[in-house]
């Protein structure tokens, strides 16, 4: 749990940075533009791998991992639909059209509308660590963002609406590969047969 634990302190504390603009151009103007990205990014990929490796040793230890609650029988059908979104959203993060305006943050909705639906299926400790905490960052990081100068904050342009098309049509394409083949081979739990 441990493992897990930093590694969920390392990337929600660096991408906490951000979210206070003082902060990051004081740490940018000490360390560099570069050197501020780069250790942004090395803190932001261990902390990754080691909540990957965190959770997935909690996991084949169940001893060690409460159960919390139930999850109800009807969850996996709230997340199998709560994910539906979640891949369309991804691609029109880097796709940009009038999803990514209406929406304004579309990555950021991901993880939230991704953490949430995971918690209607997974009831143990380590579960909560995770989605729950990373839930929390994703709302808060939301909620930052009305309040940072145009210079910190995240913008949505407008694109052609070719880009909507793709964002919807590969990001559902890119949820049923990886509910079909992707989940079982990377977290070792099928969702479709």
């Amino acid at each position: 749990m441990l493992i897990l634990v930093i590694g969920l302190l390392l990337f929600i504390g660096a991408h906490l940075v951000p979210t206070s603009p003082d902060l990051r151009r004081s740490l940018a103007s000490r360390f560099g533009e570069g050197a501020y990205k780069g250790l942004f990014s090395l803190l932001s990929l261990l902390g990754f791998a080691l909540i990957a490796y965190g959770y997935h040793k909690i996991q084949l230890n169940p001893g060690k991992n409460p159960v919390l609650w139930t999850p109800p029988a009807w969850g996996r059908h709230v997340t199998l639909t709560l994910m539906l979104p979640v891949f369309p959203l991804l691609v029109a993060t880097y796709l940009r059209g009038r999803i990514a305006a209406a929406v304004r943050h579309p990555m950021i909705t991901a993880v939230k509308l991704w953490a949430l639906a995971h918690l209607f299926i997974r009831g143990d400790l380590a579960s909560l660590l995770l989605f729950g905490g990373l839930l929390a960052w994703a709302v808060y990081d939301r909620i930052s963002l009305k309040s940072r100068d145009p210079a910190g904050a995240a913008t949505a342009g407008t694109g052609p609406l070719v880009n909507d098309a793709i964002a919807v049509a590969g990001g559902l394409a890119l949820y049923w590969a990886f509910a079909k083949w992707g989940h079982a081979a990377l977290i070792g739990v099928g969702i479709i047969p």
